[in-house]
Order: C-alpha cells, then sequence, then structure tokens
C-alpha cells in the first residue's frame, strides 16, 4: 500500500507539472495582457515598461520557473487584471464552485443510483422503459441548452427560482457558504440540477447495465439456489459488486463537475472558480488561467488516489499483499 501509494505520488507530481507547462505553452498565444490593460492607444515605451515590471520580458522557461516556485508556496503571482493576488481570487471563488459540484454530485447519487436499480430490477415494465427514454435526454441535451430551458420554465415563467447570483451567504473564515441560508438554497437548486442531470443519467444508466451483469452471474444462482430472498441478494450481494466500477465514474464524474462547471457558472451568473476562468481568458489574464487549470488537475489528481484507495477497502480481491490472502 504505501509503495502504492508512493507511485501515485510521484505520477501526480509529473501530471502537476505537465499540466503547468501545457498551460505556460498554450496561453502564450491567447494575446497579449499588456494590451489589454492599457489599450491600443498606448506607446510602445509604455508597453515595454509594464512588460518589464511584470516579468513578461523574461524568456518562457524563466517564467515558468518562477510559476512553478510559487505554486509550490501557494502563490500563483499577481492577476493582470485585477492586481490582486491569484491565491486570494481562487479562494474568494473556490467555495461557491465546491458547493454547487458537491449538491450537483449529491443529486446525481441520491436519485440516479436507485433508479438504475430500479430499472435492472423491473427491466421491461413501462416504468422502466420510460427512465431509460429520459435518460436519453439528460445525455443527449447539451448543458447550457438545460441551463437556459430550466431558467425560462422555471425562473422566467412559474418565478419559483431566481435566475442567476448565489443568495445570500455565511462568512466562516475563508469560507463563504451559501448553505447556511434559505435564500442561498433557494438560489442553487437550478445551477445544481443543469450540472446534475448528465452525471444522474450516466450514473443511472452504469448502475443498470452493471447491475444487470452482475445477476446473470454463477454466485446470484448459487445464492438463489441457498433459498436467499430477493431483497439480500439484490441490495447485499449484486448491488455492493455493482458499485466498484461506478465508483470509478463518480470519482471522474465529480473532478468533471468541478472542471467542466464553467458552462454552468456562466449561463447562471455563479459567482465560482469557472466564471473567473472564464474573465481570465477574455482578459488574457495568464496567471489566473495557469492556476485555474493547476488546480483542477490537482483535484483529479487527489479524486483519483482516493478512488483507487477505496478499491482496497470495496475489492477484497485486490488485497492480494495482504497475509493469508489469495
Amino acid at each position: 500500500m504505501l509503495a502504492f501509494i508512493l507511485q501515485r505520488l510521484i505520477q501526480a507530481v509529473i501530471v502537476m507539472v505537465t499540466v503547468a507547462f501545457i498551460a505556460f505553452l498554450l496561453f502564450q498565444y491567447v494575446g497579449d495582457p499588456v494590451v489589454f490593460l492599457l489599450g491600443q492607444d498606448a506607446t510602445k515605451e509604455q508597453i515595454d515598461l509594464l512588460r518589464a515590471d511584470l516579468g513578461l520580458d523574461q524568456p518562457f522557461f524563466v517564467q515558468f520557473g518562477h510559476f512553478l516556485v510559487n505554486a509550490v508556496q501557494g502563490e500563483f503571482g499577481l492577476s493582470l487584471r485585477q492586481g490582486a493576488k491569484v491565491s486570494r481570487l481562487i479562494a474568494e471563488r473556490l467555495p461557491a464552485t465546491l458547493e454547487l459540484a458537491m449538491v450537483a454530485a449529491s443529486l446525481a447519487l441520491v436519485i440516479g443510483i436507485p433508479m438504475g436499480v430500479y430499472a435492472a430490477l423491473r427491466r421491461g415494465t413501462w416504468a422502466s422503459q420510460l427512465i431509460m427514454t429520459v435518460s436519453l435526454l439528460g445525455v443527449s441535451l447539451p448543458t447550457f441548452l438545460i441551463g437556459i430551458l430550466l431558467i425560462l420554465v422555471f425562473a422566467v415563467m412559474l418565478g419559483w427560482f431566481p435566475s442567476f447570483g448565489r443568495g445570500d451567504v455565511v462568512q466562516m473564515g475563508w469560507w463563504s457558504s451559501g448553505l447556511m441560508t434559505a435564500k442561498g438554497w433557494h438560489h442553487i437548486v437550478l445551477p445544481a440540477v443543469t450540472l446534475a442531470i448528465f452525471q444522474l443519467t450516466l450514473i443511472m444508466r452504469l448502475v443498470r447495465a452493471e447491475m444487470l451483469e452482475v445477476l446473470r452471474t454463477d454466485y446470484i444462482k448459487f445464492a438463489r439456489a441457498r433459498g436467499l430472498s430477493n431483497r439480500a441478494i439484490h441490495f447485499g450481494h449484486a448491488l455492493k459488486n455493482t458499485l466498484v466500477p461506478v465508483m470509478t465514474i463518480t470519482g471522474l464524474q465529480l473532478g468533471g463537475l468541478i472542471a467542466f462547471a464553467i458552462i454552468t457558472e456562466t449561463v447562471f451568473q455563479w459567482p465560482g472558480m469557472g466564471l473567473l476562468f472564464i474573465q481570465a481568458v477574455t482578459f488574457a489574464d495568464i496567471p489566473v488561467m495557469a492556476a485555474y487549470l493547476c488546480l483542477i488537475a490537482l483535484i483529479f489528481v487527489v479524486i483519483n488516489l482516493i478512488v483507487d484507495l477505496l478499491y482496497f477497502v470495496v475489492d477484497p480481491r485486490l488485497r492480494v499483499g495482504k497475509p493469508g490472502g489469495h
């Protein structure tokens, strides 16, 4: 286990450095941030002076080296657009994105797994067919269209939910939470549902497919021959083994919810990291863009490590190094 963790940590460092390098390399062609800051009417002397002050006149690898050293210390430099520390900007936006992603992931799991189990156990019924048909819409429709439709129906026509913003928040140190207020929950419903629909339908279809596959295995037939009840077979044996591949998808999708919440945050003007990244792209704010991508890469690496470790807990076949194991 220790060797496995050390190997993954080394891989994580390689991934993080690679992502940072690619991000910096690509952002050299996004645009000139000095032009955005000074405008088109700036003289060459003003441009050269600002470029020197920001360190943009140094070679690429020197800039990249400075970024890596500062990133290890939790500092990503100053935002070229806002003139504030990038770490502070991300810390201000991170709680909103994490809360939105966690609520969406909870909805996807709480609704998707039971619906997938029901569709597998009641295969062929009209309710199961309806669930599978609706799931195709959830997988096929793009997120921005789902968000716009929800705003049109529930915010504009019915007026049940607000269409933008985060609502009232409670400040707890550096962390701000909208889940502590009624208005916060009122504002998070539409963006969370928008973000959860694709993951919900994906988890539901995966659970159904895996459940049907497990129910055809020999040990399930043996359990039936022993006279075990359907409840014990379905939930004590089949569902437990079904959740092993679901854990992989859930872990990846949780990282995806955080990384790809950009569209949802833009549609609902949710004050999270995704909206900050879009604004940074507009103004070629390289430190913010690079820091965002590095943070997302770190989140994916940590989630994948946690999922891999959970395999050892859920699936005893992977504990081959355990004394007395087989």
